[in-house]
Parts: C-alpha cells; sequence; structure tokens
C-alpha cells in the first residue's frame, strides 16, 4: 500500500494559512499572508519533505489546487518545480467544482475518505498532501495520513486556519527526523503512535486541599 504523506509550513502557534504570499488566502480576513517569506533558507530541502511533488502523485483540496492551477502553469520553463507539478498527477477533492484545467488532474468523488483509501490501495507513487488545511482534517480524522512534514517558523499569526484544528481527533505521533535552518524554522518529520498515553505526575493520595480544588472545578463546568 503505497504512503499518503502531509507536508506544511505553520506558525509557531500552527496557522498553516497563506505562507507565500498576501494574496494567496484572505478568507477569514486573514491579513498576514506571506509570513514565510522572510525565513527561507537554502538548507531547507524543499524535495526530502515532498513540497516539490518529485516522484509523488498530489492530492489537493479545493481552495489549493485553485491557488496551484492558477500559478504552477504559468512560471518558466526551466522551473523545475513547476514542471515537476504541471506533470505530476493530481486528485483534487471538491464539491463544487466539475471542471479541472490543469493537465493530468482529476476529480476525486464526494465520499474522499472512500477515494483516498481506494487510491492507497493501488499500486504507484506515494501520495503527496500539500496545503489543503480542510481536507487534512478530514484525512487525519479518518486515520489516512501516514507521515506528516511539518515546517515551523518562529513567527505567532494569532488566527488563521490550523494545522490540527479544536476538533482533531486525538493522537499521538512519532518524531522521525528533525533539523533546524539558519533562520530557526524546525523542520520535522512525524508519523502517527496510536492514542495519546495518558499517566499522572500527582501524589497518589491527594491532600484535603487538592481535593478541594477539584470540587470548585466541577462546579465551575457546570
Amino acid at each position: 500500500m503505497r504512503k499518503l504523506i502531509a507536508s506544511t509550513f505553520v506558525s509557531l502557534d500552527g496557522v498553516m494559512q497563506a505562507p507565500g504570499g498576501p494574496d494567496e488566502d484572505p478568507t477569514g480576513g486573514f491579513a498576514l499572508g506571506g509570513w514565510m517569506f522572510g525565513y527561507a533558507d537554502e538548507s531547507m530541502d524543499l524535495s526530502g519533505a515532498g513540497f516539490d511533488g518529485e516522484d509523488r502523485e498530489l492530492v489537493l483540496g479545493r481552495r489549493t489546487y485553485e491557488i496551484f492551477e492558477a500559478y504552477w502553469p504559468y512560471q518558466p520553463d526551466d522551473n523545475q518545480i513547476a514542471k515537476t507539478f504541471n506533470a505530476a498527477k493530481k486528485y483534487v477533492a471538491s464539491r463544487t467544482l466539475t471542471t479541472l484545467l490543469w493537465k493530468n488532474s482529476v476529480l476525486l468523488e464526494e465520499d474522499i475518505v472512500r477515494a483516498i483509501t481506494a487510491l492507497k490501495s493501488q499500486p504507484g507513487r506515494d501520495l503527496q498532501i500539500i496545503g489543503s488545511g480542510n481536507l487534512i482534517q478530514s484525512l487525519r480524522s479518518a486515520s489516512l495520513i501516514d507521515e506528516y512534514n511539518v515546517w515551523t517558523f518562529p513567527v505567532v499569526l494569532g488566527r488563521g486556519k490550523r494545522l490540527f484544528e479544536a476538533t482533531a481527533k486525538p493522537g499521538s505521533l512519532r518524531l522521525v527526523r528533525a533539523q533546524v535552518s539558519s533562520t530557526g524554522a524546525v523542520m520535522s518529520t512525524y508519523v502517527p503512535a496510536g492514542g495519546v498515553q495518558l499517566g499522572s505526575f500527582v501524589q497518589a493520595e491527594p491532600s484535603d486541599k487538592e481535593f478541594d480544588r477539584r470540587a470548585k472545578m466541577a462546579r465551575e463546568d457546570h
């Protein structure tokens, strides 16, 4: 079974919206598009993290697809990432699009979980998600993502679309690779590691004060 890999740029507070430019995705009143620009570094291995789509097929949400479709086909012939993206097979999740004009693009059926499950079971290259925050929420909830490449930049944005939204399914991740750029970006690769392992550092026999504190919290929650 081929892997489904998600790669994304995020701020320190987890926002992944519009890292590349001011007009990329201003939905929700997001006014900080292009926030990643000042942290570019030659040590950043875009290919190793799948950001260039090399030797992979792309899986894109509707909004990311529209951003890419309006940009990559119009780049110079010597732009290697553009050549790769334009040639790659692209699977697009959308409930509103009916026609895809970017070559080698395929519209997925409405049941995206079933469609991606079927794609993963077929032979071929690994599947690469880039951006596509809403799509990531659905696929992670269904436990379909096999690897996360998360590049965390030293900037706090305060609001915007997040990699792991408040509704995210709880779960553990295991760090398998990490590197820090000269600009302070932490480039990490994680794989799913099951459920959240719970424990406690609280003393075995809580004090009366601790029991009072818990009772107070219970009252405040009602």
